[in-house]
């Protein structure tokens, strides 16, 4: 999800202009808020993933969650209809069973992009009259709390405060361990001689024969995984005890706290 979402449990965040690599594929991070102030796309070369901001003839309703038609209006005509007509556009859902669309199809065909000006679009917006979805009030706040993983961590006592983690920056027998992709790295700084493992390596690393397992059996060091905001690291906290690497922790907060407590960061 976006760097602006306040859910607590989420695999990575992302920020403007940053690259999603999956399996060899490469999507380009794009801002475009509107629908939500935490909406984003994912662009490749042939097709755009526009998530509830551009719909197929329809666009994602501006009224709840932080919503701004202004926004919108920016994301779509300034961000999304700047791509090839040709690009394919791929919405997170639609209700009337369509799954595909193109950029020159929604520009020709979709009535809410039949606007002048702004100030035309934000009137359009404004005045949809649109029914609440059921269960908005439960829904919303449900969604932004969907786990419960680091509390859970941190009452088993796997979890330290970054300003106790900072005490054991330098420590022989700590071996700290950065869970996060290489541009979220390259953005933010790392904490220094954090060795670094990306989550998704991380099953791979803790069985018998990985890297972390061999450290922490072999050297009897104590892992001290961090991420950004402390969610990676608190379920590789729990993979890890599960493997049998009991002394296992994480710095609760990610490297998000370490800031704020001043820790000091490499390049």
């Amino acid at each position: 999800m976006g760097e602006q979402t306040k859910a607590d449990v989420v695999s990575m965040r992302l920020g403007e202009g940053d690259k999603l690599t999956i399996e060899g594929l490469v999507l380009d991070v794009v801002y475009t808020p509107g629908h939500t102030d935490d909406s984003y796309s994912f662009v490749m070369p042939d097709r755009v993933f526009t998530g509830d901001t551009l719909l197929i003839r329809g666009t994602g309703r501006t009224d709840f969650q932080n919503g701004d038609p202004r926004q919108q209006y920016d994301s779509i005509f300034g961000r999304l209809l700047k791509l090839p007509d040709a690009t394919l556009v791929y919405p997170a859902h639609d209700y009337k069973g369509d799954t595909v669309s193109t950029i020159g199809e929604e520009r020709v065909y979709n009535p809410r992009l039949q606007v002048t000006s702004v100030d035309e679009y934000v009137d359009l917006m404004n005045n949809l009259k649109l029914p609440n979805p059921k269960m908005m009030d439960v829904a919303v706040p449900a969604n932004m709390k969907v786990g419960l993983v680091q509390e859970e961590i941190a009452r088993r006592g796997w979890a330290l405060p970054a300003a106790e983690a900072l005490a054991l920056l330098g420590k022989p027998d700590i071996a700290l361990i950065d869970l996060r992709e290489r541009s979220e790295r390259e953005r933010h700084g790392t904490i220094p001689n954090a060795l670094h493992v990306p989550y998704p390596a991380l099953q791979e690393s803790i069985r018998s024969g990985g890297i972390l397992h061999e450290l922490a059996k072999s050297t009897s060091k104590r892992l001290l995984f961090y991420c950004a905001f402390g969610e990676r690291s608190a379920m590789a906290v729990q993979a890890a005890q599960d493997a049998g690497l009991t002394a296992a922790c994480h710095i609760e907060g990610g490297i998000d706290a370490w800031k704020k407590a001043s820790g000091p960061l490499a390049p």
